[in-house]
This record gives C-alpha cells, sequence and structure tokens, in this order.
C-alpha cells in the first residue's frame, strides 16, 4: 500500500495535467494532451521545471505504463516539497477508459 493517493483516471479531466514520467519513446507513442513529460531518469537534474506545480492547492498527479516507476518517484518528490498522488493504472488506464491522446506519429498506440 502506497502512502500515497491513487487518482483514478475517471476522476480526471480530458484536460488534466499530470506529469508523465516514462522514456521518449513511449511519449511518442501516446500521452495525455495536458501532460508535462519528464522522463524518470531525467527527474532530478529537471525538477525545477515542476516549480509551478507546488504553490497548487492539489497534488501533482505522476503517471507511467502502469504505475511501477510513480511509486519509486513520488516519496523523492515529496522529499522535494511536493505533494503527490499516483494516476491509478497508469498510462494504461487513460488509453483503456478512452480519454484524448497525442502522439509524434499521430496515431497514439496502446501504452
Amino acid at each position: 500500500m502506497s502512502a500515497y493517493p491513487d487518482v483514478p483516471v475517471t476522476d480526471l479531466p480530458d484536460d488534466a495535467v499530470v506529469l508523465d514520467i516514462r522514456e521518449q519513446d513511449e511519449w511518442d507513442r501516446g500521452h495525455a494532451p495536458a501532460a508535462v513529460h519528464i522522463p524518470m531518469s531525467e527527474l532530478p537534474a529537471r525538477v525545477d521545471e515542476l516549480a509551478p506545480f507546488l504553490d497548487r492547492d492539489e497534488p501533482l498527479v505522476i503517471t507511467c505504463r502502469s504505475g511501477g516507476r510513480v511509486q519509486r518517484v513520488m516519496p523523492w518528490l515529496a522529499q522535494q516539497g511536493y505533494e503527490v498522488a499516483n494516476l491509478s493504472g497508469g498510462m494504461r488506464a487513460w488509453h483503456a477508459a478512452g480519454k484524448p491522446m497525442e502522439a509524434a506519429g499521430g496515431t497514439p498506440e496502446v501504452p
């Protein structure tokens, strides 16, 4: 059980801003339209890009393919002062729920 909340895909609007920590090739295949993309491996060097999220009243919802990487990232981001939550089921759940997706190639693939 995670110490951080899980947010069901159905609780988010189609234009929700989420932090997508998947690798570039995964992002290119399909992502949420308003997502912020910082691969997990680049997060320590690029964490300052998330500064606008520090003052929000709701948690920063984080996603990867299915949730495994998010569980490793959330404690670190919480130590940096962020209120964080996991997108339950990750991008697989986003796609399965019929949420909008964009892709580099034009047609999103199933994550």
